[in-house]
């Protein structure tokens, strides 16, 4: 009689869920591949930033990693197996770009704010990541980077949300040398918020979430649409846009509650509405 074989262990997850309160931490977790945005990694973050933009007892989000990279960018190896393709790998080119951007743009769409949380490097497609979240927190260690020039791919769409955080100079600099920028410089310009001792961007960042966590919901949804509608138009366009919204902001519960509130010198009661 022979003993059976012990089932091979289920593959780890690549993305890791735990709601601390109002505040959802989601954490990358390929850290054996760098945290690499494999196939399975956009697609299960497109999967819970869906869930979340309809998940009421959610207000903000925060996105970390496990191990010692934040995120490497693409996975080049899985894409690359794809040459063999008979078409030399553009349709799939084009469907895991168009699939990646697309939950980069759910990012900017989801109702709750988000915070990235980066220690270790954030590369290419990674730091793309990075400046798609609404804040972003770095230890002091952490190091930023577009390097596809240095192997004949330009980060055309790391560019994107890097042309819309950072000026104009800076993203070139970044997308033209791709040189590693340093957690202080990538915060002078403009990639991060803040700078924290190594090790501690997780925590801060879960901070400042809970900070956002305990306004109203209602007024979160409301100010980050706005205010991503806005970069979008011309002054005078954005200021009747914003006129419009502050008028329908101004008529609901929450915000009448918030007056009243501060008013009467009392901690307001937010419901959302």
């Amino acid at each position: 009689m022979t003993r059976s074989e012990p089932a091979p262990a289920a593959p780890a997850p690549p993305l890791l869920r735990e709601d601390r309160g109002a505040v959802a931490l989601l954490r990358l977790n390929r850290p054996a591949a760098r945290n690499a945005l494999s196939e399975a990694l956009i697609d299960a973050l497109a999967a819970e930033f869906a869930a979340i933009a309809d998940d009421r007892s959610v207000r903000a989000v925060v996105l970390a990693a496990a191990g010692p990279v934040f995120s490497a960018g693409h996975d080049l190896k899985e894409m690359t197996a794809r040459r063999a393709d008979p078409d030399r790998g553009r349709a799939y080119f084009a469907d895991i770009l168009g699939r990646c951007s697309a939950m980069m743009q759910a990012i900017v769409r989801l109702p709750q704010p988000v915070v990235a949380a980066v220690e270790g490097t954030a590369t290419a497609a990674g730091a793309q990541l990075v400046a798609s979240c609404d804040l972003a927190v770095a230890g002091a260690e952490a190091r930023f980077c577009t390097p596809g020039v240095h192997i004949g791919l330009f980060c055309s769409t790391p560019m994107v949300p890097l042309s819309r955080n950072l000026a104009r100079k800076h993203a070139m600099e970044m997308l033209l040398l791709g040189e590693m920028i340093a957690a202080e410089n990538a915060a002078r310009m403009g990639l991060v918020n803040r700078v924290v001792p190594p090790g501690d961007a997780e925590a801060e960042a879960l901070r400042m979430a809970g900070i956002v966590a305990s306004k109203s919901p209602l007024t979160l949804k409301i100010g980050k649409k706005a205010f991503y509608e806005q970069l979008e138009m011309p002054l005078s366009d954005a200021y009747a846009h914003a006129s419009r919204v502050m008028v329908e902001n101004m008529l609901a519960r929450d915000a009448e509650e918030g007056i009243g509130a501060f008013v009467e010198k009392r901690a307001p009661e937010w419901r959302g509405e």
